[in-house]
């Protein structure tokens, strides 16, 4: 048997820092971008005298970054003991694969958990790898002499190898071990694995593209389910206790998200091995959660378009631990810039309701509205003559100018925190980006810095945004909204795509 699950990455358009505390929500989009886990046996039948063991053998595949490491898991206390590893460990992974038995143990009857003891000695397998979009290839693109467009970064093989951050480059003290796009590879990496193990071990249905479980209440359940165990898995590994968004997104697509209170996971954090890990997922699943979660799409006829700057990304950690020293250092200035950025992230979902609501209302005189609006710069918005048209272009232009406001306040918090949150390259390219016809609003997503910028566009102005990106040595990413969450797969995408001979030129 074969589980393979996937779980989108996520862009966060408001909501940055100020979503590290309660109750300030953010707007979190997931997007097609993916991220697999493959599960198997490791052998296919139990041999006799495996019943005595203690021990069961665990092979974990990162085929992108080129590791392979094998782990002996303790069937008692739930330790894994490395054996033999071509390069580093991973501790998402690790506290999935631990935290997953942990909760089929505590969810299970004895005849459950007997099935499970016999697919643990079976061994494991788990494979992970994540679409091109998660990482940065532009230096592959650019060393084949290829433009910086969407068709070259979609002729390159399909989950290709992934490039590792020079050490010694400048801004190093802000950049990540490997060069990513800021999608939050590692929540989805942890959730498709926590999916597929949950569902690989029967203690979970997932969605798919056949089917939906989560009409009912056993599925929003089983959802439920994931995203705990996720979110405890990825803040352990992590070594802190974040807002979650991105874990949330992953599991259950887009979303206005406020976050989870830390004190809930105190309890595993303090659970090492044994059946303290047991007993503390079991307290954990048990918990009252109380992060918030309403569903939110971009309003019709509206797109994300993402571009990599192809400055190796940034490390969210230390922004983060720089935001909140400056926070403790000047309490005053620091509230009054949070207070006005809650503001203007407050004005921007409003008119992006708004429009959603004049969508429904109406959505012949909407989508003539947004038509007209896509050729023209914002400027020229203002002059519109219908009456609905004036309507939409109102909430438009509430939208433009509600970002233009968390930009300034986002500015402001980093020359105060010393940080890069949105540096002056960054800057020139969201206004000339703004000033492009079709343009809602550009920024950087999360916590800034130097990953990839987001722009919303209005129906067919993203072909327009990508020639600008394209000519300011920018690339243009191929990731687009998608609100759906974890789901499991029909097979694993690597043998479809080489079936289909995809792949268009080689990377070494």
């Amino acid at each position: 048997m074969t589980v393979v699950a996937s779980a989108p990455g996520k862009v966060l358009i408001t909501g940055g820092y100020l979503i590290l505390e309660r109750p300030n929500a953010g707007i979190v989009l997931s997007t097609n971008a993916r991220f697999y886990a493959v599960v198997k046996p490791l052998i296919e039948e139990v041999k006799p005298e495996s019943w005595a063991w203690a021990w069961t053998d665990v092979k974990l595949n990162s085929p992108q970054m080129g590791r392979e490491v094998m782990y002996k898991l303790s069937l008692k206390h739930l330790l894994l003991h490395c054996v033999a590893s071509s390069d580093t460990r991973n501790p998402f992974v690790e506290y999935a694969l631990q935290y997953s038995i942990a909760a089929a143990r505590s969810i299970f009857d004895d005849s459950k958990k007997e099935a499970l003891q016999k697919l643990l000695l079976q061994g494991l397998e788990i494979t992970v790898f994540g679409c091109n979009e998660f990482y940065s290839y532009r230096n592959q693109i650019e060393a084949h002499g290829l433009p910086l467009t969407p068709d070259s970064l979609a002729s390159l093989p399909p989950f290709s190898s992934i490039t590792f951050n020079a050490e010694g480059s400048s801004n190093q003290d802000y950049k990540p071990e490997v060069a990513k796009t800021g999608l939050g590879s590692s929540a989805a990496m942890t959730t498709a694995v926590v999916g597929a193990l949950l569902c690989y071990f029967g203690v979970v249905q997932l969605p798919s593209l056949q089917k939906n479980y989560l009409q009912s209440d056993n599925g929003s359940h089983n959802l439920d389910i994931v995203h705990i165990i996720s979110q405890t898995a990825h803040c352990l590994a992590q070594g802190k206790i974040g807002s979650g968004f991105d874990v949330s997104s992953a599991v259950y697509g887009s979303q206005r998200y406020t976050r989870f209170s830390p004190e809930l996971l105190s309890p595993v954090k303090g659970a090492v091995q044994g059946m303290l890990i047991e007993d503390a997922i079991s307290d954990a699943l048990r918990a009252n959660w109380d992060h918030e979660k309403i569903s939110f799409s971009l309003p019709p006829l509206m797109t994300l378009a993402l571009g990599e700057p192809g400055t190796g990304g940034s490390s969210t950690p230390s922004m983060v631990g720089a935001v909140k020293k400056w926070q403790k250092a000047d309490p005053h200035n620091s509230s009054d810039t949070w207070r006005k950025l809650a503001e203007a992230n407050s004005l921007l979902e409003m008119y992006l309701l708004t429009l959603s609501k004049l969508a429904e209302k109406n959505y012949h005189s909407y989508e003539s509205a947004i038509t007209h609006c896509s050729k023209l710069t914002h400027e020229q918005w203002k002059f519109a003559t219908e009456a609905y048209t004036i309507e939409v272009a109102k909430a438009l232009l509430g939208a433009r100018e509600a970002m233009l406001q968390i930009r300034f306040n986002m500015q402001k918090m980093g020359e105060a925190a010393g940080v890069p949150i949105e540096p002056e390259s960054q800057t020139r390219l969201l206004d000339a980006t703004m000033n492009c016809e079709g343009v809602v609003f550009a920024g950087v997503p999360g916590a800034g810095g130097f990953d990839a910028v987001f722009a919303i566009t209005l129906g067919y102005a993203r072909s327009q945004v990508i020639g600008l990106w394209s000519s300011l040595n920018v690339l243009p990413l191929l990731v687009e909204e998608d609100p759906t969450g974890v789901r499991l797969e029909s097979s694993d995408p690597r043998a479809a795509e080489i079936t289909t001979g995809v792949s268009q030129i080689q990377i070494a």
